[in-house]
């Protein structure tokens, strides 16, 4: 039995590590394809480019890692199959469960390690990415302006473009820039507006040149006296040929291993997670508790209940307090309990946008936590999907498991995403929401290996039909 448990799992070993190899590659240039933009044309090293794709590895561990136990049950026990190499050990007394021994102990053991992994290496490797892709991104000026949107570069300027061209996105179409005032910076007293610009800088130096062409200039005068400032002075100018000098020592530091202040759920391992979680959600109650006593306090309820009217005060001729009030009284009285409504509506829709996002946060860190756990459970319900069905359609290689595999595994990966995005809304409940689509793999891993240890196929038509063809037997026979 020793020499069968090991022909069986040095042969699931041998596709595993083959199998996974692979689709490590293919996730890998599909990060590479996701991340162009943020690698290409900055002159990186091959050495960064290689750091670069050695962090985000192991953020795919919990989607090529599932996928490759069911592309390699699915190969490796079908090719069993195939060869009737299993129907040679059921006559000789082992069952299938029996041969999946060593197998199972293995994808245990892999089990324990993916989560292991997910608690400590995932965490680690997400923010030095994430620090890693910061930095790279101040490697190139002119990648830090966006076409179609204020971008800030250094603490003084908010440059706008429409369109970017040449070999380095150095030349600039409708630039609008917005300079703030070094004695009052949180202002933009300066605008200025130009048809054509271009980035100019030399290799290693600080100093960032900006040439605008055909534009105009700008600025709001700052008065000393409140006097002055009442008539509102400006200057402005046409230029054919404008010049700014802008200081990129921080940009040009290019410290690739520069720690960063970054903080996400992924980053976080179990107890680290446990912590955030217990925050977040005490930090949303209290809020939640102390809006409440605001809106309570700003309706006024609280006053008429410390002013509490007898019965036997109240006029009994008025129906409503409005009559007690002359007409032009009434009409003020009702303006300004509009508008304390209309305010109150615009805070609730402003407040209401701020706790959607507080508990978006909330939700996304308990999917996180729960991720670690089910990427363990995942790997052992998939491995007998995989193994189970493989021995039943009895088709080894490349060809039919791998179209079976990848289509159980997307089904699986998508009514994973759909809850998930599900319960970042607050919709579904994250426990359920991580769960849910390994909970649906369960039972089919366990139909499966029923059926696989029965000798029954997935399907049995002819039980099907007879069974069709005695249910119209019997109606004819009442007949």
């Amino acid at each position: 039995m020793k020499i069968l448990d090991r022909y069986i799992l040095v042969t699931f070993l041998k596709t595993f590590v083959s199998v996974f190899i692979i689709l490590m590659f293919i996730f890998v240039l599909q990060t590479i394809w996701l991340y162009i933009s943020e690698l290409a044309g900055k002159d990186l090293d091959v050495w960064i480019i290689l750091k670069f794709l050695w962090y985000v590895s192991p953020r795919l561990i919990p989607l090529v890692l599932p996928l490759t136990i069911l592309v390699t049950s699915l190969m490796v026990f079908g090719s069993f199959a195939e060869k009737y190499e299993f129907a040679a050990m059921k006559s000789t007394g082992i069952s299938l469960q029996r041969a999946m021994g060593s197998v199972i102990g293995f994808i245990v053991v892999l089990s324990i390690t993916a989560f292991f992994f997910a608690n400590n290496v995932i965490p680690y490797s997400e923010y030095k990415w994430q620090n890693l892709r910061r930095n790279i991104s101040q490697f190139q000026p002119s990648m830090v302006i966006s076409e179609g949107q204020f971008s800030q570069i250094g603490d003084m300027f908010n440059i706008k473009v429409e369109k970017k061209s040449g070999d380095r996105d150095q030349y600039l179409k409708d630039v609008v820039i917005h300079k703030k005032n070094e004695t009052r910076p949180n202002g933009n007293f300066t605008v200025i507006v130009a048809n054509n610009g271009e980035l100019a800088s030399q290799e290693g130096s600080n100093t960032l040149s900006l040439i605008l062409k055909e534009g105009n200039y700008y600025e709001e005068i700052q008065a000393k006296t409140p006097a002055k400032q009442k008539a509102e002075p400006f200057a402005k100018s046409y230029f054919d040929e404008y010049s700014i000098n802008i200081d990129l020592t921080e940009l040009n530091a290019k410290d690739i291993d520069k720690e960063n202040d970054l903080n996400n759920q992924n980053m976080y391992n179990i107890s680290e997670l446990g912590v955030e979680i217990d925050s977040l959600s005490n930090t949303y109650s209290r809020d939640i508790a102390a809006y409440t006593k605001n809106m309570y306090y700003r309706s006024g309820v609280e006053k008429f209940q410390e002013n509490k009217i007898s019965d036997t005060a109240r006029p009994p001729d008025i129906s409503t307090i409005l009559e007690i009030y002359n007409p032009t009284q009434q009409v003020q009285i009702v303006k300004l309990a509009l508008n304390n409504a209309k305010g109150t509506l615009q805070t609730v829709d402003a407040k209401k946008v701020e706790f959607k996002e507080k508990a978006k946060r909330l939700n996304k860190t308990e999917i996180a936590l729960h991720e670690k756990y089910a990427l363990g459970i995942a790997c052992i319900i998939l491995f007998f999907v995989g193994a189970p069905l493989g021995a039943i359609i009895r088709k080894g290689g490349m060809g039919l498991p791998m179209v079976v595999a990848i289509l159980l595994f997307l089904t699986y990966h998508f009514i994973g995403i759909f809850a998930k995005n599900s319960a970042e809304d607050g919709t579904m409940h994250p426990f359920i929401a991580t769960w849910l689509s390994t909970g649906i793999m369960l039972p089919l891993s366990v139909w499966l290996t029923y059926r696989a240890t029965t000798d029954q196929g997935i399907f049995d038509f002819d039980s099907f039909l007879q069974r069709i063809g005695r249910l119209f037997g019997l109606k004819r026979k009442k007949k």
